[in-house]
């Protein structure tokens, strides 16, 4: 969940650390902190709060270090507070460390170091690292100490290492956490948890694997194994450019991800829809081709957003490839009693492709011997290599905690893949090419939606502001939408709100209704519309207050809600992607009535990675 950053080379370290930091802020920011490495000693300077309170305790402070390391916490072991700010030293401040990650045997190791004599100063697992590479250290270089000290650590890490008396190396390693190393030029490293850490200064990348170890010097960089054994790994190209990462002129990213999704449902969508087939063409799947025509059930593993959109795919691949589907929250899946079936593939969703529960989901799967699919995000992510094969997004870096426009691109995936699967089953060409024709519609009805709905909604949510619980209805394939727009409302907005199916209204969440509880109901003219208005009716007439997102044209609706915001018409499987965009502005718009940080949401961290 945390962010780190190491840099060695030629120019001033400070300013690069503190900006890599920046990028990586939405990560976490419960406290900063950066290590700096002089002559004969380390600059440390760490400070609970945000970023901008590190900033602003360096403010004249212009350091010529060039090697150091820095890090922006989400905290798991001990409260935000400077003693438990990263980077941790050990007792002789020799060892300095950032981490991201959980070492899962931290009580042991720490007691068995203060029966030792080792004297602890924060409550953090990271401290840990310190004074076990200072004990390996004896006369080994840093890199033999740190490969010795990760052989008592269980858990995951991402780490970054500095000494005081080889104050031009760096040391880092992985094994359950990102980490990716920059090649800036000859002479010039940059390693960290994420992409766009780098993006101002290379798009040449290396991202490290598990149990990797990578030592850095202005001379080189060398790569090992835990074991020992040196290894070496592709220079990859990083598409996305330095621009993606930044606001333009909206207020927060979260706006401008809203507002990117016209284009990048187009992206999701490029170069892989068939028209005249009315096929799809998923070159990331296409090895495995074979074997998905083969396939009996498809089980999707995912978190948070990514469950949501699972749970659409759900009822897509059901609907035109006739596979059953089953969506499981991958914090859940590694728990089930898993029965051996050869027939299963698993499909594994996650923009940042990092998330620690669904990657130990996959690990799983892979005991089953089932094929592993990954819907990711982020190229060289972790999903992305450990999987059997996949599809990329696409859509650049995606800044905002609350998800939104990697979510429409998921959908439009999945939409995607029912279409490649139907293909190969019953599905026939004239479907096929209508579910085409339809997609290919889609970006200019979200352009619809964000220009003639904007002004609407913003007046609803100043209207509903205050509400201490609102109600999210949906039915098929507007079902997930409703647990999607009630998780929007509690990330950015901190209302309570609850996503439920609209049928099962009379079987509990009816006794929360009056003329205070406003209800959020999804209801497009589909194959459930009769049965949703029959639902809002009871809803009136207990005199709750009806928020409708309906198809254009509808004017029954008119009569039952109070406010309603209309999206174009679609094909049934395709109005999630319409029907979400204004759940994410209303959801967006409250967060501004109530003053909150739209994009970073108190206690939230973008990339999960730790369980």
């Amino acid at each position: 969940m945390c962010g780190i950053i190491g840099y060695t080379g030629p120019q001033k370290a400070m300013p690069i650390l503190l900006d890599g930091l920046h990028r990586m802020e939405y990560r976490g920011y419960d406290s900063a902190g950066i290590a700096i490495t002089e002559p004969e000693s380390v600059f440390l300077k760490k400070k609970a709060g945000k970023l901008a309170v590190l900033k602003e305790s360096l403010a004249g402070i212009d350091h010529a270090g060039t090697t150091g390391i820095g890090h922006i916490r989400w905290a798991t072991h001990g409260e935000p507070n400077d003693a438990n700010a990263h980077p941790q030293t050990d007792a002789d401040h020799e060892i300095f460390v950032v981490h991201d990650g959980i070492i899962e045997n931290s009580k042991e190791l720490r007691a068995q170091l203060q029966e030792s004599g080792h004297v602890f100063t924060s409550q953090t697992d990271t401290e840990i690292f310190a004074h076990l590479i200072k004990d390996a250290l004896g006369d080994k270089p840093l890199e033999q100490a740190v490969i010795k000290a990760l052989q008592h650590v269980r858990g995951a890490y991402g780490i970054a290492v500095i000494r005081r008396s080889e104050p031009e190396k760096i040391v880092a390693a992985r094994f359950g956490s990102p980490l990716l190393l920059g090649v800036v030029g000859e002479g010039e490293y940059i390693v960290a948890s994420d992409v766009t850490a780098i993006l101002r200064h290379t798009r040449k990348v290396v991202y490290l694997e598990d149990n990797d170890v990578v030592t850095l010097t202005p001379e080189r960089y060398i790569i090992t194994r835990r074991s020992g054994e040196q290894v070496s790994r592709d220079t990859e190209h990083i598409d996305w450019d330095i621009d993606a990462a930044e606001k333009g002129n909206h207020p927060h990213f979260m706006k401008k991800e809203i507002f990117e999704q016209p284009a990048t449902v187009q992206i999701s969508m490029q170069g892989r829809m068939l028209p005249d087939e009315g096929a799809a063409r998923l070159g990331g799947l296409t090895e495995v081709r074979d074997k998905l025509r083969d396939i009996k059930r498809l089980s999707i593993i995912a978190c948070g957003t990514a469950y949501h959109a699972g749970l659409v795919g759900e009822y897509m691949i059901e609907e035109y490839a006739r596979i059953p589907v089953d969506v499981t929250h991958a914090s859940e899946f590694r728990y089930r009693q898993l029965l051996p079936d050869q027939g299963t593939a698993y499909l594994a969703i996650s923009q940042s492709g990092e998330t620690a529960d669904t990657i130990a989901a996959l690990k799983e799967t892979e005991r089953q011997g089932g094929l592993m699919l990954g819907l990711v995000n982020v190229v060289g992510s972790t999903i992305a290599r450990e999987t059997h094969a996949g599809v990329y997004n696409h859509i650049g870096p995606e800044i905002a905690v609350a998800s939104t426009k990697a979510f429409t691109s998921q959908l439009t995936v999945l939409a995607l893949l029912s279409l490649l699967l139907g293909r190969d089953r019953e599905l026939s060409i004239a479907q096929g090419q209508r579910i085409v024709k339809e997609l290919s519609l889609l970006p200019e009805k979200i352009e619809t939606i964000l220009k003639n709905e904007s002004k609407k909604i913003q007046d609803i949510a100043t209207a509903i502001a205050e509400s201490k619980g609102i109600l999210y209805l949906g039915r098929k394939y507007n079902y997930p939408i409703a647990l999607e727009g009630a998780l929007k409302m509690k990330e950015i907005a901190y209302i309570h709100a609850e996503g439920y199916p609209a049928g099962e209204m009379k079987h509990g969440p009816l006794a929360l209704i009056d003329e205070t509880f406003p209800t959020v109901a999804i209801i497009p003219q589909d194959s459930v519309y009769e049965k949703n208005l029959s639902n809002l009716e009871e809803i009136r007439a207990r005199k709750g207050p009806i928020i409708a997102i309906a198809t254009e044209g509808d004017r029954r609706i008119t009569e039952i809600a109070q406010h309603v915001i209309f999206v174009p018409k679609t094909l049934e499987m395709l109005t999630p992607i319409l029907s979400v965009i204004p759940l994410q502005l209303l959801a967006y718009d409250v967060g501004v009535a109530r003053g909150r940080d739209i994009d970073q949401p108190r206690n939230l961290a973008k990339s999960v990675t730790v369980e």
